[in-house]
């Protein structure tokens, strides 16, 4: 028998390799003659990179970087030599999380560190890029990223622009002349998973801003900017980014990474499954065993769960999780053959939490009794 163990993380509780490791020892208590192939998976969101080091055999390298504010900090990103591949959280160096609440203002902020990640990657000599570009507090439609890259902007006194939010309403011409000439060599693959337009009702500027300390009126100021962006792109570049779905993910940075890197928008969970061999990896197996933290509604829209749904055949699917408020009736045509919720083997919810993976050892042994593995 061939069993796939291929979860999220538990939030806050458990990480998927700790998730698989307490998958394995209890099925491992009942039976040894089975064979089980751990492949955590993520969405592109928190505990990427982890799972990404264990598929890419890679390291964390370090450098001193700007943030948003244009303020020198260290930002880290994995680094594969031996697969020439590197892959950068847009959040290490643009992202809210290094700001005050004071300080969010995405008329001022940047995406420049997250190119400066891109450049050092570059000048490594990787061959493929995967860019998250989850958690931004920035609206610049990948300006600073593009500057430090190599790009140059310019307002209407030819004076060159930072690469900010509030300079996309001043742009008028782009020099592409000193561009880093290594961008054409990488494959770059973004992460993913809305599809915002770039301007309008929902664009990035309404959409996200807000969330970002935009004000009504800031947020109108940006959306105007956009607007400017895309008509200097479209006479500079004769491409028209508003009808590119995701083009206003991360303020604006879907429609940056396309243009300036020629990247792909791509879901979180298939690139993730790209790199695991997912696919390749399931054949001939069983059971998939899954799981998160919580089980919802949007477990089943672009989520992990549902990347790995998507690519059953004739496999099993189990899924353990903290707590489901799925509805039992639901489960059978959703293709979910078992479900178990740790929390029914724990005191109290946050019981279940601190020692989520003595209870998922716990469910796991009742599953192999139940699914006949015994």
């Amino acid at each position: 028998m061939k069993i796939i163990i291929a979860p999220d993380k538990f939030k806050g509780s458990l990480t998927g390799l700790e998730f698989c490791d307490a998958v394995e020892r209890g099925i491992k208590k009942h039976v040894s003659d089975i064979e089980i192939v751990k492949l955590p998976l993520a969405d592109g969101g928190d505990g990427t990179i982890e799972v990404l080091k264990y598929y890419l055999d890679g390291e964390m390298i370090t450098l001193e970087v700007h943030d948003p504010l244009y303020r020198k900090i260290n930002a880290s990103y994995l680094y594969s030599e031996s697969k020439k591949t590197a892959y950068i959280e847009m959040a290490e160096a643009s992202g809210i999380r290094l700001l005050k609440n004071e300080e969010l203002n995405p008329l001022e902020t940047s995406t420049f560190g997250t190119g400066e990640l891109i450049a050092d990657a570059l000048n490594k000599g990787v061959k493929h890029i995967i860019l998250g570009i989850g958690g931004s507090a920035t609206n610049d439609g990948g300006l600073g990223m593009a500057k430090a890259l190599g790009y140059r902007f310019f307002d209407v006194n030819n004076k060159e622009l930072e690469g900010k939010g509030s300079d996309l309403i001043k742009l008028v011409k782009i020099d592409s002349s000193r561009v880093n000439p290594r961008i054409k060599n990488v494959n770059f693959d973004v992460a993913c998973d809305v599809d915002n337009t770039l301007f309008g009702i929902n664009g990035a500027a309404y959409t996200y801003a807000p969330q970002k300390g935009a004000s009504y009126e800031t947020v109108k100021q940006l959306d105007s900017g956009l607007r400017n962006y895309n008509a200097v792109v479209k006479n500079k570049f004769y491409k028209d980014l508003q009808h590119i779905p995701g083009a206003g993910a991360a303020g604006g940075m879907g429609a940056g990474s396309i243009l300036f890197l020629n990247a792909q928008l791509n879901s979180g969970i298939d690139l993730i499954k790209n790199e695991a061999n997912f696919d390749r990896n399931i054949v001939g197996a069983d059971w998939i065993i899954t799981g998160e933290g919580k089980l919802d509604e949007q477990t089943f829209s672009g989520k992990v769960i549902k990347g790995v749904m998507d690519s059953l055949t004739t496999q099993k699917l189990a899924v353990f999780c903290g707590i489901s408020e799925l509805a039992p009736e639901k489960l059978p045509e959703l293709g979910v053959h078992y479900l178990k919720e740790t929390r029914d083997l724990s005191i109290s919810l946050d019981d279940s939490i601190k020692y989520a993976g003595r209870y998922l050892e716990m469910a796991v042994e009742e599953f192999a009794r139940s699914a006949h593995l015994v």
